[in-house]
């Protein structure tokens, strides 16, 4: 589910790898978790995120996560947290390279990460959670609003459109467009340049101007987890979610 590729400069790929669209499920999420300890750990100066060509993630794994017990929901809620805490927090720099369409928990993980490089042309992204019947939680909103303004935050939250590559650069929701095939090559072009400034003083203001991303996950009241999974399996959520499931079914048939 989740491969790691070695660069050169100490730089570490984690490709998502959970065909056919690297959909997020519970073990996906611990292992990048996991992931996220274990490479700063073993001497990685700097990490790259990244999908499949065309299609970073598609987000939730909406199927599985209906299969889930309350307990089990909650369960998973907390891990996704703890990821996008880890992803706030690394001890190393971490580039979301945006391979292709990066809807919902797509961009949701790119929001915690230092620099965005998504792949220029037909592509979309962005947190379209409203149209499927789920309520962004806080720290994901306060996240958003952290790179695009708090106003232009509002509207694509209540609408919950997609948002074209070329207006997600503009609007700020990505750093850099890149041709589909160079998308990770950049993303480890951005690492080497910053990884070539003196170590200390770039790692030190990384983490000055990142206290406040790392800080939203200490206020359980910005997670709102109980809030979350009694929204999920409400009847009008849970008759949302089960409609988008035969949505992508009739789309595969």
């Amino acid at each position: 589910m989740l491969k790691t590729i070695e660069h050169d400069d100490g730089v570490i790929e984690l490709r998502l790898a959970r065909p056919p669209v690297n959909a997020l499920n519970p073990e996906l999420v611990g292992q990048l978790a996991e992931a996220m300890v274990a490479v700063p750990e073993s001497g990685a100066e700097a990490i790259v995120l990244s999908g499949s060509p065309g299609l970073f993630s598609a987000g939730l794994d909406v199927p599985e996560l209906l299969g889930l017990d309350e307990a089990g929901m909650r369960k998973f809620w907390q891990d996704f947290f703890g990821l996008l805490a880890r992803l706030a927090g690394s001890e190393v720099p971490v580039v979301a390279a945006l391979t292709g369409h990066s809807p919902a928990g797509g961009t949701v993980l790119a929001l915690f990460c230092d620099y965005r490089v998504q792949a220029e042309g037909e592509f979309q992204l962005g947190l379209n959670e409203v149209q499927v019947g789920l309520v962004v939680p806080p720290v994901i909103y306060h996240a958003l609003a952290r790179l695009i303004g708090t106003y232009p935050a509002e509207r694509h939250l209540v609408a919950g459109h997609m948002i074209p590559a070329a207006d997600a650069l503009r609007i700020g929701l990505v750093d850099e467009l890149a041709a589909p095939e160079r998308v990770v090559e950049a993303s480890l072009a951005w690492c080497r340049r910053h990884l070539a400034l003196p170590r200390y003083a770039m790692l030190g203001t990384r983490q000055l101007v990142r206290t406040d991303l790392a800080a939203l996950f200490a206020d359980p009241k910005a997670l709102d987890v109980d809030g979350f999974v009694e929204f999920w399996f409400r009847d009008e959520t849970q008759q949302s979610l089960k409609a988008l499931v035969e949505r992508l079914k009739q789309r595969k048939g």
